[in-house]
């Protein structure tokens, strides 16, 4: 792929995706937002790749969302603009590969529409989040409706409400819910991948089955998502079970958390 704001590898079946605008606190312009379109679909279609981590390049920040600076593009016409994260999004982009988040510094406004959509958030003990968007006069909604999703709906509104004057450290980020593990700085990307080759080892029709239903049924009532849930294993777990050598199977000497 020709991409110009991020770097792309994959090795093992995993694909590391590091932001690479460190001057910019790796906000994303245009040129990113194309960028995660070609990586999406390249991820997509690459039956090679079972898992993605997203990480980001530089010591300050993992994402301060938008580049006010440069801007994005946007028609004229306001019924044809689109929301940035029907490109940044994997689920938007129906991809069902499980995403871990391995994040550093700040994520603020537009980063939560990656975290808001991954599988696995990790950070560092550096991190912090927020949102900045009332404090610049501008209406919070599509990053607090995604982290709805997330955490309780009192923490979102008091991130969205606070705006720049309140900021969610590591440790409180882990107490509610917005991530899952908070490491030292310097273990947070070989921790991120090592999560990622654990599950890149296992069956991946099994893993996107998963995924998949999980996610789909936040859309649905409770019996419909046990419906869909149950076709799922019906058509998954045949697919699943044939990928899977028992015989190999072992069992970790250490512990996630």
């Amino acid at each position: 792929m020709d991409l110009s704001t991020v770097r792309y590898e994959v090795t093992d079946h995993v694909a590391t995706v590091t932001l690479d605008r460190p001057e910019a606190m790796n906000s994303f312009n245009q040129a990113m937002l194309d960028d995660f379109s070609r990586i999406w679909r390249a991820v997509k279609d690459d039956d090679d790749v079972h898992v993605v981590v997203l990480r980001a390049a530089g010591d300050r920040a993992f994402c301060t969302g938008v580049d006010v600076k440069e801007g994005i593009d946007r028609p004229e016409n306001v019924w044809s603009q689109v929301d940035p994260g029907e490109q940044l999004s994997p689920k938007l982009n129906q991809v069902w590969k499980p995403l871990i988040c391995a994040v550093h510094g700040m994520a603020a406004g537009g980063a939560f529409y990656w975290l808001n959509e991954a599988d696995i958030v990790v950070c560092s003990d550096d991190a912090t989040f927020f949102d900045p968007h009332v404090s610049y006069g501008m209406t919070a909604a599509l990053e607090p409706i995604g982290m709805t999703r997330r955490i309780a709906l009192g923490e979102v509104l008091r991130i969205a409400l606070m705006g720049l004057h309140e900021r969610v450290s590591a440790q409180k980020a882990l107490q509610i819910g917005l991530v899952t593990e908070v490491v030292p700085r310097a273990d947070l990307w070989e921790h991120a991948d090592r999560l990622a080759r654990i599950i890149a080892g296992q069956p991946p029709a099994a893993i996107q089955g998963t995924v998949r239903a999980i996610w789909e049924s936040l859309d649905s009532t409770r019996t419909q998502a046990l419906r869909t849930g149950l076709a799922y294993t019906q058509l998954g777990n045949p697919i699943g079970t044939a990928q899977v050598d028992r015989a190999s199977i072992t069992r970790p000497d250490w512990t996630l958390r």
